[in-house]
C-alpha cells in the first residue's frame, strides 16, 4: 500500500477445517528504491466462507509508520534484500489503520 492505495495483491492457498492454519508460502514484491520508505505491507487473515462474506480475522502492517516488532521486521528485510526473514506477529484488529474500507 502507498498513501492508502493498494499497489499489489497476492493470496495464499485456502486452509480448510482448521483454526490454526500454517502457511509455508513466500511472496516477493518489487519496490523501487525511492518508494521503499513510503510503502506498507498489509497482511490480512480472512475466515473463508463459501456462502456469504468472508470475514477478516486480523492483520499486521509492516513498513512505513510501523512500530515495535513490525518495524524491526521491516528494517531486517530492508537490510537483507532478497533473503527471507521469518518473524511471528500478533494479529491486530482488521478495522484499524490503513486498508480500512469505508
Amino acid at each position: 500500500m502507498q498513501n492508502g492505495k493498494r499497489l499489489k495483491k497476492k493470496k495464499t492457498s485456502i486452509k480448510k477445517c482448521t483454526l490454526n492454519p500454517y502457511y509455508n508460502e513466500s511472496f516477493s514484491f518489487e519496490v523501487p528504491f525511492e518508494q521503499i520508505q513510503k510503502v506498507q505491507l498489509v497482511v490480512t487473515v480472512v475466515d473463508y466462507d463459501r456462502i456469504g462474506t468472508s470475514e477478516p480475522i486480523g492483520k499486521v502492517v509492516l513498513g512505513y509508520n510501523a512500530s515495535g516488532t513490525e518495524l524491526r521486521h521491516w528494517s531486517d528485510m530492508l537490510a537483507s534484500p532478497r533473503r527471507p526473514i521469518a518473524q511471528w506477529h500478533t494479529l491486530k484488529d482488521p478495522e484499524d489503520g490503513e486498508g480500512k474500507k469505508d
